[in-house]
């Protein structure tokens, strides 16, 4: 438990103590040192847990005690539950004060019901329902503590330098990187709540703390752009809320479930499940819960809240945004997979819900991100797009298809983070985030371009982690006969091919003239985007063993009908062979990098040359400059229609499940009036 409380509690006090902390020369050291024993911690955490079979430690109420309450003479974790509802009180009236403040009614409005309606049920019954175990940490929980003590912690260290850099381009505007770092901490300790919390409540106060952290981190810079688009997230995620605090009424109202443990849903979701038996208030809470993670995971018609958010600095884009913070939406919805209902092509409920809304939005997320040039709007778009086909995975609600969710999401926390980090140093160099500016940066930011051409080539080509996910995912989608789901990925993978190419052709290109400009990286960002390089590679060729001896035993619990001995998703063979394959990808880039005996000639370039390969004498005697740009299909695939048709698509799959779940409780409340509750 001792460790389990540094995670939570460390970085909590490490904020508090960056909200005070307004030099530089202090901040830095605080934030390295406080970074490194983070993720030292979740590794020591996750290696002290570890089990490579199906065991899984539970903490009842008089076990969590966070060393600053004594369980003697009374229960600690009771008394932290009503310390989370003093501030979950406390922060949706500040909710209520920014949006009347901004005008942003609608926020207030969503923040004020939430708060009064869990207040009102937490008063009238849900202090007499007893929990057993406020926390759960089985495989999946280890696997994202890994995730977001490594990775987070790494991410803020990046953020040490270009922080520096953000400080300096923005010279005159005040300095608020004292609350910029309070906040990426606070997200840590939240996330860490999020993936341990066994108890729904306290998953929840958690969960909306990472709201809070999201908004004020959006609306950083303070601009009327940067507080809309703050104001957006947090209305959509607050939708979300208002979903996760109906279900949490509805829970406690169960007469078979009377419990806020997500343990008990899960189980009683099986034994529904297994039994073939079609509850419709179970049904309810399961898609109201799954209605949170939607909306959490930014998947359509919510995704325009996640694009929004690029205004944000480039830390705040890779931590909240790409790895943890929307994985914290799929996180939820993958633990619910097994719970999902009956699954069905033409059986509408939570399941039905969540595979259609995740196609969709991997279809024509990967859609709309064909028509970007701006090379954080691609990354986001992709990371709506591979949510979305996490999403569907879990909807599918097969172990198969969980597996390659579970992978999805350890290969895209890793990849993503680099390319989002990457293209902030980019972009304080060039002066550019456009895809277009990076002709021959491997010219002018060597180290850099191969960095990106590594983070890129791990997010579609073989053997890395994320195509062969995918390869999984189109056997999951076969298996189970989802022929929606699977057009939807067969037809959205082969669109990521294009977005993908089009950037690797720009970085890798060789332009002539182009001066070194590495110099001024900063040396926290050489080391971070240096170390998920690696880590990028490492985890391609470790991934059989991240397979075996962590997903594996979770499908074991979490499915079962699932035999851990003959569960195979990819035969070894064919996992040794991808492996091999990455390890020669390596041997022959250290090999030849730097060797070539070529003779570099003159480039044609349709005109007489001027001997600089960069301009040409044109037709009318003019000095021609050569221009090479990719095809964005922006008549094609345009970027508002693909949201639009997604918008639609979606909100119509909200309509009939949700409408179908409603007439069918209002049917069994009928019923039981009419034969005075007998069954």
């Amino acid at each position: 438990m001792g460790i389990l409380a540094i995670l939570i509690l460390f970085p909590l006090i490490i904020a508090l103590i960056l909200l005070a902390v307004k030099k530089d020369s202090a901040r830095g050291p605080i934030v390295i040192v406080s970074g490194i024993v983070i993720g030292a911690a979740s590794i020591f955490f996750a290696v002290t847990n570890f089990s490579g079979s199906v065991k899984d430690l539970w903490l009842s109420g008089s076990e969590v005690d966070f060393g600053i309450f004594s369980a003697g003479g009374g229960n600690a974790a009771e008394i932290l539950s009503y310390v989370m509802m003093v501030i979950e009180a406390a922060l949706a009236v500040l909710i209520i004060v920014l949006g009347i403040r901004h005008r942003k009614y609608l926020a207030s409005i969503l923040a004020a019901a939430q708060a009064i309606a869990l207040l009102w049920f937490e008063l009238a019954k849900g202090h007499e329902i007893k929990t057993a175990n406020y926390i759960y940490i089985d495989n999946f929980s280890l696997i994202m503590v890994l995730i977001i003590g490594v990775i987070g912690s790494m991410i803020c260290i990046y953020a040490v330098g270009y922080m520096k850099d953000f400080a300096h381009h923005h010279e005159g505007e005040p300095d608020r990187r004292p609350l910029f770092f309070f906040l990426m901490f606070l997200f840590l300790a939240a996330m860490f709540g999020i993936v341990v919390s066994n108890n729904l409540i306290w998953m929840y106060f958690f969960w909306e703390v990472t709201t809070l952290c999201s908004f004020f981190l959006i609306g950083y810079t303070r601009t009327p752009e940067a507080i809309n688009n703050s104001f957006r997230a947090l209305i959509m995620n607050l939708l979300g809320g208002c979903a996760f605090v109906a279900a949490i009424i509805l829970m406690g109202l169960h007469p078979y479930i009377e419990s806020f443990e997500l343990s008990q849903v899960l189980a009683t979701g099986v034994s529904l499940h297994e039994q073939g038996v079609d509850e419709p208030v179970f049904n309810a809470i399961i898609g109201l819960l799954a209605f949170a993670g939607i909306t959490k995971a930014a998947q359509m018609p919510f995704n325009s809240w996640l694009l929004g958010a690029m205004v944000a600095p480039t830390p705040v884009s890779a931590l909240l945004h790409s790895s943890t913070m929307v994985k914290a939406g799929v996180f939820l919805i993958v633990k619910l997979s097994p719970a999902l209902g009956i699954q069905g092509l033409f059986h509408i409920g939570p399941g039905f819900m969540v595979i259609l809304v995740g196609s969709v939005t991997f279809l024509f997320a990967s859609l709309a991100a064909l028509s970007q040039s701006n090379a954080k709007r691609v990354l986001a778009y992709s990371t709506v797009a591979n949510l979305g086909l996490i999403t569907a995975c879990a909807g599918i609600g097969t172990a198969e298809a969980v597996w390659c969710a579970v992978m999805l999401i350890i290969f895209h926390a890793v990849t993503k983070s680099l390319l989002f980090l990457c293209v902030g140093t980019a972009e304080h160099n060039i002066g550019s985030r456009d895809i277009e500016d990076m002709d021959g940066l491997f010219g002018r930011m060597p180290r850099l371009a191969t960095f990106m051409i590594v983070g890129i080539a791990g997010m579609f080509l073989a053997p890395f982690g994320m195509l062969i996910s995918k390869w999984a995912a189109l056997q999951a989608f076969v298996d189970t006969g989802n022929i929606w789901a699977l057009l939807a990925v067969v037809f959205g993978s082969a669109v990521t091919l294009f977005y993908w190419t089009k950037w690797l052709g720009k970085l890798s290109a060789i332009v002539a003239n182009r001066q070194d400009i590495e110099q001024g990286v900063r040396k926290e960002e050489w080391a971070v985007t240096g170390c998920l390089t690696a880590l990028t590679i490492v985890v391609a060729i470790t991934f059989p063993f991240f397979s075996n001896g962590l997903v594996v035993p979770y499908l074991g619990a979490a499915f079962s009908s699932v035999a851990e001995k003959t569960f195979v998703v990819l035969q070894t063979d064919n996992m040794i062979i991808m492996m091999i394959m990455v390890v020669l990808i390596i041997v022959l880039a250290l090999l030849l990098y730097g060797r070539t005996g070529k003779r570099l000639l003159p480039l044609y370039m349709s005109g007489v040359n001027e001997g600089d390969d960069l301009t040409y004498l044109g037709s009318m005697q003019k000095d021609v400059p050569v221009s090479l740009r990719n095809w964005y299909f922006e008549d094609m695939f345009p970027e508002k229609s693909m949201n639009r048709i997604g918008l639609i698509v979606t909100c119509a799959v909200f309509a009939l499940v949700f409408s179908y779940m409603i007439s069918s409780m209002v049917g069994l409340y009928d019923y039981f009036v009419q034969t005075g509750g007998a069954a």
